[in-house]
């Protein structure tokens, strides 16, 4: 009996050694499923070695968009002995585990169908040709799948052409080698795969999400130095950004990277950069600098596990505390965390518009489980959200002869206005000159230390926050779940909020009612929604993926609530089970109260 169209959702899991194209070889059987109809989400982890290891690519398929890679491989494929023991436990009862004869060893594993296959034999012996052993093994994860072999070899001719004949002959009879090793087995028990039309939709990762938003948001400069795992950012503005009139610029270090941003930034133009933990800490100097001289710039943290060099390939939400507070004195500075791949997109434009009208950096706090997830997202769309201009000087405020006497205007280039938020002129406008520098001022940018300059100036640039939070922290709230009263809420920020998303439907099938609070802005923190949100649940609790709770510790010193705190930081994204499990702990323990 053939498989419902609507009951398949599949998740395979990919494990094998690094440089055996296991990367390449999730990213084709990617791309085949979104061509016969499939939503596809997929998630990879790599060694940080620059040789050796073992990687993993999970792949999950399904007609409607899957929020995350799941919980459990239906399809195993082992293609080294390590990627067998360390995911072995990963697998569901009843699934199927494809492996290299060749290199893995098998435990005996009740419940699950073994399809042992020679990839290494086929690939060097068979076909001669040993980098064809992800082709191999594509042709029978393909057939495993029950995928359609005409269509796959279509994909495989085309991924191969520019290549030549030659070159595509070879990769069809290493496909046609995998695929008849699966049928030799299983043929009269594989189900095919429902076909429909190819899937209308783009295949990105959170880092090039963010590139092309910076695109789309009119960005003319990226200034970055490469970073495990943002550097996908730069390197995709290497190629794109140039076509749009912009310029890429690979700074010496971290530090000038953000000086070349706010000093383009200062010239008029939209800018960026993108790093990790390491080089947010850098940065934090020129950060303070950008706050007080009131210069937009828009900063991408793309979050990885560990302090120091700790684990660069893994994820972590473990730099909140930085991004908010990581400061000498006091600057303002806003921190958005965009909660999905497509997210991503549209979080990068929010945050240049609220750079650009406020005049503050805006840290984006994204992750490596962002950016190392490819996911189908319908097209982008920048029109999606209205674009906010820097405030400049109003034309005609000169007077005929370009002099502020004639006008009668006296331009302040730091004036105290009710939102805070002061014309911003380019530099050397004639008749709006103005001093520009790290140091306190008055209202026209002269240095100023008295008592009330220091008040007046400390408290207009803090005064763009509140306006933010008073007029748009609705805009940076989003909910889940139930809409009224609900036995438990969650509070979830990045990338936790799509596994609390699939966890709330789970729960609801065994009488828990669940609401989501998904904070994208997290620093000013949206505290009066957050307050509204506790108000109609029973419990809260918050699941972020650092050691201490840092959201956690946030909302409890800044809405005054109580919150259970769940935390895990192992460097792997937190799955829908877990946060199950987190969500009925927490309501058993309300019922044993009640």
């Amino acid at each position: 009996m053939a498989k419902s169209d609507r009951q398949v959702k599949l998740s395979v899991w990919i494990a094998g050694e690094s440089g055996e194209g296991i990367v390449s070889l999730g990213e084709m059987i990617t791309r085949a499923c979104t061509r016969i109809g499939y939503q596809v989400f997929s998630y990879r982890t790599f060694p940080a070695e620059i040789r050796g290891g073992t990687v993993l690519f999970k792949l999950r398929i399904d007609r409607d968009s899957p929020l995350t890679p799941g919980d459990q491989a239906d399809i195993m494929v082992a293609l080294n002995q390590e990627g067998y023991d360390r995911y072995k436990s990963g697998m569901a009862p009843g699934s199927i585990l494809v492996y290299d004869v060749d290199t893995v060893h098998i435990d005996e594993t009740p419940g699950v169908h073994l399809m042992p296959v020679p990839f290494t034999h086929i690939a060097t012996k068979e076909i001669g040709f040993r980098l064809a052993k992800n082709v191999v093994c594509f042709g029978s994860i393909w057939t495993a799948l029950g995928g359609p072999a005409d269509l796959a070899e279509a994909f495989v001719s085309s991924q191969f052409e520019r290549k030549g004949a030659e070159v595509v002959d070879l990769n069809l009879r290493a496909f046609r080698a995998g695929r008849d090793k699966i049928k030799e087995q299983s043929a009269s028990e594989i189900e095919p795969l429902p076909v429909g039309d190819p899937v209308d939709a783009m295949l990105v990762t959170g880092n090039e999400a963010v590139a092309l938003a910076g695109i789309a948001s009119g960005m003319h400069l990226y200034a970055g130095y490469p970073i495990t795992p943002a550097s996908e950012i730069m390197e995709t503005l290497a190629v794109e950004l140039p076509r749009f009139g912009g310029h890429m610029i690979q700074a010496e270090d971290e530090i000038a990277a953000l000086g070349m941003c706010i000093g383009a930034s200062y010239a008029g133009h939209k800018a960026m950069t993108a790093t990790s933990g390491p080089g947010l800490s850098l940065m934090v100097e020129q950060i303070n600098l950008a706050g007080m001289a009131e210069i937009p710039v828009v900063i991408v943290d793309v979050q990885r596990g560990g302090p120091s060099t700790g684990m660069p390939t893994k994820t972590s939400q473990g730099d909140l505390n930085l991004a908010a507070f990581g400061v000498h004195n006091e600057s303002p500075r806003v921190v958005l965390a965009p909660i999905s791949v497509e997210d991503c997109f549209y979080t990068t434009i929010e945050a240049f518009n609220i750079s650009e009208r406020y005049q503050v950096p805006v840290i984006i706090l994204s992750e490596q489980a962002l950016s190392a997830s490819k996911v189908s997202v319908p097209r982008f769309d920048p029109d999606r959200i209205p674009r906010w201009e820097r405030k400049v000087v109003p034309d005609g405020w000169l007077g005929s002869d370009g002099s502020q006497a004639e006008s009668g205007h006296v331009f302040r280039r730091y004036e105290n206005t009710p939102d805070g938020i002061s014309p911003m002129p380019r530099p050397g406008t004639p008749g709006l000159q103005y001093t520009a520098t790290g140091l306190e001022h008055n209202e026209h940018g002269d240095p100023a230390y008295s008592p009330e300059a220091t008040t007046l100036m400390t408290a207009k640039r803090f005064r763009k926050l509140s306006h933010l939070l008073e007029h748009h922290a609705d805009e940076f709230v989003y909910t889940f779940g139930e809409e009224g009263h609900a036995d438990v809420g969650v509070i979830a920020w990045g990338s936790c909020v799509a596994p609390v998303r699939e966890a709330l439907e789970s729960a609801r099938e065994l009488g828990i009612k669940v609401a989501v609070c998904a904070p994208k802005m997290v620093h000013p923190l949206p505290f009066v929604q957050i307050q509204r949100f506790a108000e109609r649940v029973d419990q809260l609790l918050a699941i972020e993926m650092n050691w201490s709770g840092q959201l956690a510790n946030m909302v409890r010193a800044q809405c005054g609530l109580s919150v259970k705190s769940f935390t895990r930081d192992t460097g792997m994204p937190i799955e829908p089970a877990t946060a199950l499990e987190y969500i009925r702990t927490v309501y058993r323990e309300e019922a044993a109260h009640v």
